[in-house]
């Protein structure tokens, strides 16, 4: 039985899609905002499976000039006008549309869009048949393992030696010294990726042709994560909690572990998309 690319993502993705939605909409809710929850639950959730769309419908992106990002935007617009039908249902003249309106946008785009990054990567097609979806494999994994290695990274680095604060009122234990650490440990996940991972993935004849774009692979998504990281945390001073939830007791909540992945996800798409790392 050939199990198709994607198969075994899509549903952890929409289920890590939905815990997030149920985080985000308790911290809106703790600041006594109120967008409508079936508004996000939906859209999210649609953006995630559009973004899928290759998993049961191949034919989607091979004979069709939408390619895979064109039914992620699809979903997009379509859960944005969900979000406006339902605001449109409910509005008696006491709600605040705008701030509801602007809240659903937001999660619409940063959890089901960023997320629909990510299964974009994995579902990368490999220039030859025999590569399959290995090549989406290698490109889900650079992504995954130059993100988190960076986060260890900065969090080493930063308790060994971190003395400058990077973002004080956002998050007051992130260093430069940590930042710097966590692009160092990320260039060297990504050399070690590019290589030996892609050797494991695809055969001893698969060849990193740039080894500076590599590098810059490896400082671009650990920065790009970074900015993702201290966006969740602003959201999360904004609700005045220190951690999205307590599901994942030492390490917060599902977006707290996310926050760096959703951040980087784009970066680490073009990078892949546009040929400038590959085999």
């Amino acid at each position: 039985m050939v199990t198709r690319p994607g198969a075994f993502l899509l549903p952890i993705a929409v289920m890590l899609s939905w815990m997030c939605v149920v985080e985000l909409l308790d911290m809106f809710n703790k600041r006594g905002r109120q967008p409508l929850a079936w508004a996000l639950y939906c859209g999210v959730l649609l953006s995630v499976m559009a973004a899928g769309m290759q998993v049961f419908w191949p034919e989607s992106v091979a004979g069709n000039t939408l390619a895979g990002l064109g039914w992620l935007a699809i979903g997009l617009v379509v859960a944005l006008l969900l979000a406006l039908i339902g605001e449109l249902q409910r509005y008696d003249g006491r709600w605040h549309i705008t701030i509801n309106l602007g809240l659903s946008a937001f999660t619409i785009l940063y959890v089901g869009g960023l997320m629909g990054f990510v299964m974009q990567l994995r579902l990368l097609n490999g220039r030859t048949a025999s590569e399959g979806g290995r090549l989406g494999m290698l490109a889900l994994v650079s992504l995954i393992a130059t993100v988190k290695m960076s986060d260890i990274g900065q969090y080493t680095v930063g308790r060994l030696f971190g003395k400058h604060k990077l973002a004080p009122l956002i998050s007051p234990g992130k260093t430069w010294e940590g930042a710097a650490g966590g692009v160092l440990f990320a260039v060297a996940t990504a050399w070690i990726v590019f290589h030996w991972g892609a050797t494991a993935l695809l055969g001893s004849d698969a060849v990193v042709s740039n080894q500076v774009a590599v590098v810059l692979f490896g400082v671009l998504v650990a920065i790009a994560g970074m900015i993702g990281d201290l966006a969740e945390s602003m959201i999360k001073r904004d609700a005045e909690v220190k951690d999205s939830s307590n599901w994942l007791p030492g390490f917060g909540g599902v977006l707290d572990m996310l926050d760096s992945l959703l951040g980087a996800a784009p970066v680490a798409y073009v990078f892949w998309v546009m040929g400038i790392v590959g085999l």
